[in-house]
């Protein structure tokens, strides 16, 4: 793997255990909601439902790191982009249910790793 797309690969998984610390951890926080533009009522209603996908979101940084340092690097490239493919998904999805800035901190980047993986 180039060191851009290593760069890249590993940008995106720590961008995702970071939403994993900020939907299971700070949730409830003033950080927390001012980031998620959350009042302290719909923050503790909303917690465990944004604790559980902070845990999708660290299965999905998992799933890069496990790509990432396979030993069998055509494996490896393999479970990278089908992790990959999993963030763009839920990046456009939550764009358009969510929020758009998700489709450029979640699946931008996900698709410009993708498409050097294919195509380098």
């Amino acid at each position: 793997m180039e060191l851009a797309i290593s760069i890249l690969i590993l940008f995106i998984a720590f961008e995702h255990f970071g939403f994993l610390y900020l939907e299971m951890f700070l949730w409830t926080k003033k950080s927390g909601r001012k980031i998620f533009g959350n009042s302290a009522e719909n923050a503790e209603k909303t917690k465990v439902l944004a604790a559980n996908q902070g845990l999708y979101n660290g299965f999905l940084a998992s799933g890069l790191l496990w790509g990432f340092f396979h030993p069998a690097p055509e494996m490896g490239t393999q479970i990278i982009l089908f992790f990959l493919s999993c963030i763009i998904i839920a990046g456009v999805y939550g764009a358009i249910t969510v929020k758009i800035s998700i489709l450029y901190l979640q699946t931008l980047p996900a698709l410009v790793a993708a498409a050097l993986l294919l195509f380098l």
